[in-house]
Protein backbone atom coordinates (compact mmCIF):
# COMPACT_ATOMS: atom_id res chain seq x y z
CA UNK A 1 0.00 0.00 0.00
CA UNK A 2 1.17 3.52 -0.80
CA UNK A 3 1.75 5.19 2.56
CA UNK A 4 4.45 7.76 1.85
CA UNK A 5 5.29 10.14 -0.95
CA UNK A 6 7.57 12.83 -2.23
CA UNK A 7 6.53 16.00 -3.99
CA UNK A 8 9.38 17.83 -5.69
CA UNK A 9 9.17 20.98 -7.79
CA UNK A 10 11.78 23.01 -9.65
CA UNK A 11 11.83 26.39 -11.35
CA UNK A 12 13.72 26.10 -14.63
CA UNK A 13 15.95 28.77 -16.12
CA UNK A 14 14.75 30.38 -19.34
CA UNK A 15 15.89 28.32 -22.33
CA UNK A 16 16.38 25.13 -20.29
CA UNK A 17 12.73 23.98 -20.29
CA UNK A 18 13.14 21.51 -23.15
CA UNK A 19 16.22 19.97 -21.55
CA UNK A 20 14.41 19.44 -18.23
CA UNK A 21 11.30 18.09 -19.95
CA UNK A 22 13.41 15.56 -21.88
CA UNK A 23 15.26 14.55 -18.71
CA UNK A 24 12.00 13.94 -16.85
CA UNK A 25 10.49 12.02 -19.76
CA UNK A 26 13.48 9.66 -19.75
CA UNK A 27 13.92 9.46 -15.95
CA UNK A 28 10.90 7.15 -15.69
CA UNK A 29 13.18 4.30 -16.79
CA UNK A 30 15.39 4.81 -13.72
CA UNK A 31 12.29 4.97 -11.52
CA UNK A 32 11.09 1.64 -12.95
CA UNK A 33 14.34 0.05 -11.73
CA UNK A 34 13.64 1.10 -8.13
CA UNK A 35 11.84 -1.81 -6.49
CA UNK A 36 10.58 0.30 -3.59
CA UNK A 37 9.10 3.09 -5.74
CA UNK A 38 5.42 2.22 -6.14
CA UNK A 39 4.38 5.06 -8.46
CA UNK A 40 6.37 7.82 -10.16
CA UNK A 41 5.04 10.80 -12.09
CA UNK A 42 6.74 13.77 -13.69
CA UNK A 43 4.69 16.83 -14.58
CA UNK A 44 4.73 20.42 -15.78
CA UNK A 45 2.75 23.10 -13.95
CA UNK A 46 3.52 26.10 -16.13
CA UNK A 47 6.17 27.23 -18.61
CA UNK A 48 9.02 27.10 -16.06
CA UNK A 49 7.76 24.89 -13.20
CA UNK A 50 8.23 21.14 -13.33
CA UNK A 51 7.91 18.42 -10.74
CA UNK A 52 7.97 14.82 -9.65
CA UNK A 53 5.46 13.00 -7.45
CA UNK A 54 6.19 9.48 -6.28
CA UNK A 55 4.92 7.03 -3.67
CA UNK A 56 6.43 4.38 -1.43
CA UNK A 57 5.33 1.69 0.99
CA UNK A 58 7.97 2.51 3.61
CA UNK A 59 10.58 5.04 4.67
CA UNK A 60 13.49 2.91 3.45
CA UNK A 61 12.11 3.01 -0.08
CA UNK A 62 11.62 6.76 0.08
CA UNK A 63 15.16 7.33 1.37
CA UNK A 64 16.62 5.01 -1.28
CA UNK A 65 14.86 7.07 -3.94
CA UNK A 66 16.13 10.36 -2.47
CA UNK A 67 19.65 8.97 -2.78
CA UNK A 68 19.11 7.31 -6.16
CA UNK A 69 20.01 7.95 -9.79
CA UNK A 70 17.32 10.52 -10.54
CA UNK A 71 18.08 12.73 -7.54
CA UNK A 72 21.82 12.57 -8.20
CA UNK A 73 21.39 13.48 -11.86
CA UNK A 74 19.11 16.42 -11.02
CA UNK A 75 21.43 17.77 -8.35
CA UNK A 76 24.52 17.35 -10.55
CA UNK A 77 23.15 19.92 -13.02
CA UNK A 78 20.95 21.96 -10.67
CA UNK A 79 22.93 25.20 -10.92
CA UNK A 80 22.81 25.11 -14.72
CA UNK A 81 19.13 24.19 -15.02
CA UNK A 82 17.25 25.75 -12.10
CA UNK A 83 16.75 29.27 -10.81
CA UNK A 84 16.85 27.88 -7.25
CA UNK A 85 17.28 24.52 -5.56
CA UNK A 86 14.52 21.92 -5.86
CA UNK A 87 11.74 22.10 -3.29
CA UNK A 88 11.29 18.56 -1.97
CA UNK A 89 8.53 17.71 0.50
CA UNK A 90 7.98 14.39 2.24
CA UNK A 91 4.29 13.66 2.41
CA UNK A 92 2.02 11.06 4.03
CA UNK A 93 -0.65 9.49 1.84
CA UNK A 94 -4.09 9.75 3.45
CA UNK A 95 -6.03 7.93 0.75
CA UNK A 96 -5.56 6.70 -2.81
CA UNK A 97 -7.32 4.79 -5.54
Amino acid sequence: MKKLGLLATVKVKKGKESEVKDFLANAVEAAREEKETVTWYSFQIDESTFGIFDTFENEDGREDHLNGKIAKALMKNASELFTEGPIIKKIDIISSK
